[in-house]
């Protein structure tokens, strides 16, 4: 065994014993790396603590998967989801959130077998023409996706796509009577 890691194993043997009765305890610590012009005769003297030092992770903040729940009552943007049988089913969404997320967080029938990648037609939805007009038009992924969508329309999009906004107030958003899934039929994914 090479010089450092023969010394290295036997200052995590070590530490192990000390610390606990497992020796895998000691893997739980943060990972080290040797410093810069550490030279074996150093190492060998100071031990492998004064020889590591540990490693500076960047640390982000936690993003959720998903929306941000549902709004306070009264305080979120009323949408109309009108189902494949016509009963219209009313909700209020978070500005910011998709129609996806919206339709998750009412238990609505959107399938979104892809988790809202742009690859599959399973979210498509049909909206009002006022609410298609004002959005951006659609890229090249989502136009392929919405070729294979069932029930195609003039204001077709895909709802992973289609983000709340204040203009949407009151507007109605159609789901439509079947959808194309390459999955098997029957099978519908539940969010996480």
């Amino acid at each position: 065994m090479p010089g450092a890691l023969r010394h290295f194993a036997s200052a995590l043997r070590t530490t192990a014993t000390r610390s606990s009765s497992s020796p895998l305890a000691a893997l739980s610590r943060p990972i080290a790396r040797p410093q810069t012009g550490f030279t074996g005769a150093a190492w060998r003297a100071t031990g492998w603590q004064g020889a590591l030092a540990t490693r500076n992770f960047h640390a982000t903040g936690v993003s959720a998967h998903g929306g941000k729940g549902r709004p306070k009552p009264g305080e979120g943007i009323t949408l109309h989801f009108k189902k494949p049988n016509g009963e219209i089913v009313t909700v209020e969404a978070n500005e910011g959130d998709d129609v996806v997320d919206v339709s998750w967080e009412y238990d609505l029938d959107i399938e979104a077998a892809c988790e809202k990648s742009v690859a599959c037609s399973t979210c498509h939805v049909i909206l009002e023409e006022k609410v298609y007009d004002s959005l951006p038009e659609p890229d090249d992924d989502e136009n392929d996706m919405l070729d294979l969508a069932f029930g195609l329309t003039d204001t077709s999009r895909l709802g992973c796509q289609v983000k709340v906004t204040k203009d949407m107030q009151d507007t109605t958003i159609t789901l439509p009577s079947a959808t194309r899934n390459l999955r098997v039929d029957g099978s519908k994914p539940t969010h996480h």
